[in-house]
């Protein structure tokens, strides 16, 4: 029962990931349209601030797809989510969320929510990898 489990969990995350490269790409194109939309509209070649927050924040939307599928791959190879990955995928996603956002249209309680999502998920990725330089270093003191 458990490879059977185990054989239609690994197949989910394959069609996963097929499903997801499908999406990366079509969003590829998209912002690759919304690029040239932007640069064709008057003043010719010089794209509004508007215009770059829409491209930023659809850029790391793509950005965050790419890095979900890193972690899809890291998973059918190794079996296994890597913490880092899923926490730089967190932070691009409030990078985007912070980069989108009217500061005037949000409430100021709704802003300290999000840095306080930052801040939390800063800390955490810190503390992630200092877990994996200390058992280098530990090694070290045991050499000498």
């Amino acid at each position: 029962m458990e490879t059977l489990i185990g054989w239609v969990q690994k197949l989910t995350v394959i069609l996963l990931a097929g499903m997801l490269v499908v999406v990366v790409l079509l969003s590829t194109v998209h912002l690759g349209v919304l690029i040239a939309e932007e640069i064709r509209k008057p003043p010719r070649w010089l794209i509004p601030v508007q215009g770059l927050l829409e491209i930023f924040g659809y850029f790391l939307l793509v950005l965050i797809g790419v890095e979900l599928l890193e972690t899809l791959k890291a998973y059918v190879r190794k079996d296994v989510i890597h913490v880092r990955v899923v926490l730089e995928v967190a932070l691009i996603a409030m990078a985007r969320k912070v980069i989108i956002e009217e500061p005037n249209t949000v409430s100021s309680l709704t802003l300290l929510g999000i840095a306080a999502l930052i801040l939390a998920l800063a800390v955490a990725f810190y503390f992630e990898r200092q877990a994996k330089r200390e058992p280098a270093t530990e090694q070290l003191k045991v050499a000498d």
